[in-house]
């Protein structure tokens, strides 16, 4: 918890071959906080990216400070739940916010939403109000509609959007959602709202404008998709 009260917000990036991405994302989350007068640190944790990603990082602490930029790496296969689960032990922050470092969701504030509600979770949603997804071809926005309205029908979470990765948690909400979740890769996103859900947590949604990556590839492919069909299902057999 941040001292006297006050809240504090710890930003876990994990990172992959991100080098052009990173500066960018961080000047602009860096920026958005200095702006709203919100303490906050932004902890880094690459998957031993090859392309000199790590490299960038120290740059970054340098120029913003170690209090600002926490730099963490861990050498297994990269997935969200194993980067968020090894970022959260060094959060310092009472709400951890989770994103990507691919530049695909716009830095907005979640706190302001998180304030007026009260609530355990915020999440942003694609599919509500004036959300969207710009730069996808057909084929994939076949394939997030797809698994969004499957995902609606077997599981009835109460949320629109349940595969996004841009979400702000109470960090003892997150703590113990990270208990409970058995998921890696895509379908942890997904499983993350249904325990929560079941727990009773509160969750928020906001409407965001999902925009492809502006630089590199998209990690998704037909692993990935036999991987979250395979999650629904376990899912649905054990809620």
């Amino acid at each position: 918890m941040a001292a006297g009260g006050a809240n504090k917000f710890s930003v876990l990036l994990p990172t992959y071959n991100e080098r052009e991405n990173l500066p960018l994302v961080v000047w602009l989350l860096v920026r958005t906080f200095q702006e709203s007068g919100n303490n906050f640190e932004i902890i880094i944790i690459d998957d031993g990216s090859p392309d000199g990603t790590q490299e960038i990082a120290e740059q970054l602490e340098k120029i913003y400070g170690s209090d600002k930029i926490v730099r963490k790496s861990f050498s297994v296969l990269f997935s969200s739940g194993t980067a968020y689960i090894h970022g959260m032990k060094h959060a310092t922050g009472n709400f951890i916010v989770i994103m990507d470092a691919d530049l695909s969701h716009h830095v907005s504030l979640y706190f302001i939403k998180q304030k007026e509600g009260n609530f355990d979770i915020v999440s942003g949603t694609r599919y509500k109000g004036n959300g969207g997804v710009y730069g996808w071809d057909l084929k994939r926005k076949l394939i997030s509609r797809g698994a969004n309205f499957i995902t609606q029908v077997l599981l009835r979470p109460g949320a629109s959007d349940l595969t996004g990765s841009f979400r702000l948690y109470r960090k003892e909400v997150l703590q113990k959602l990270m208990e409970k979740c058995v998921s890696k890769g895509y379908v942890f996103q997904m499983e993350m709202i249904v325990r929560a859900r079941q727990l009773g947590y509160t969750i928020g949604e906001v409407p965001i404008s999902f925009v492809d990556r502006v630089y590199g590839e998209s990690k998704l492919g037909g692993n990935e998709i036999v991987s979250f069909l395979k999650g629904l299902l376990t899912l649905f057999a054990t809620t």
